[in-house]
């Protein structure tokens, strides 16, 4: 329950800081969003392009967990995995609210399964994420950055998103190493202590989850037949 609420009141605190706190709005930030998505970032710090296609890896890494372990939760993952992409903590903090912890994994791997879960998956992430970093670092002005970052809320409320995503990771990282046997808590303070890094590394690393073949049982009518 202390899992909950401190988790309900960080999705609180974050948006309330967002909409109140944060730096006011700047003319051009439509522009810039549209900018950004549309790929014309000619004129655009290559740290901010950096970090705006990082909110969108960072939800990756989520729903390489989340959609295995909404598999057993009575909420679905997929919704909030799905707005991720666009709102990032925001959409993710309510499920890590109100799911439930949950070690085991029962039943067939679908498609989805399959390609959240291999490997391969968490080489094409971590491979688009060094992209996407080194991009930032070898082009990025960390002055203007900064500057943006004091001026402007989407730049702000952007960087706090990814902070806040990249250190939400552990929430959910025990469950997923319990579900596939590892026992080990040197590895889970390894990944939790290194963000991003981290667990990019341990979704190359991880054993896949068994296949056990059996589907969860479901409401079957009964097969009695009344005379």
């Amino acid at each position: 329950m202390s899992r909950k609420i401190a988790l309900g009141l960080l999705w609180v605190g974050l948006a309330v800081y967002a909409f109140f706190i944060a730096p006011p709005d700047q003319p051009n930030t439509l522009e810039l969003i549209k900018n950004l998505i549309a790929g014309n970032w000619q004129g655009i710090n290559p740290i901010v392009v950096s970090l705006f296609n990082l909110l969108g890896i960072v939800p990756m890494i989520y729903a390489c967990l989340l959609f295995i372990d909404g598999r057993q939760q009575k909420i679905p993952a997929s919704p909030f995995i799905a707005f991720s992409f666009g709102i990032g903590a925001f959409s993710l903090l309510p499920y890590l609210a109100l799911r439930e912890p949950n070690t085991e994994f029962t039943g067939k791997k679908d498609l989805l399964l399959k390609i959240v879960d291999s490997r391969a998956c968490g080489v094409f992430i971590l491979s688009a994420s060094i992209a996407l970093i080194a991009y930032g670092l070898i082009g990025g002005n960390w002055q203007d950055y900064i500057y943006q970052f004091q001026t402007s809320r989407f730049i702000h409320v952007m960087s706090i998103d990814f902070c806040v995503l990249c250190f939400l990771f552990p929430s959910i990282l025990g469950d997923d190493m319990a579900r596939r046997g590892i026992n080990n808590p040197q590895i889970f303070w390894a990944v939790s202590l290194i963000p991003l890094f981290g667990a990019l590394a341990y979704l190359c690393l991880r054993p896949p989850l068994p296949n056990t073949g059996k589907e969860e049982l479901t409401n079957q009518p009964s097969s009695a037949s009344s005379s």
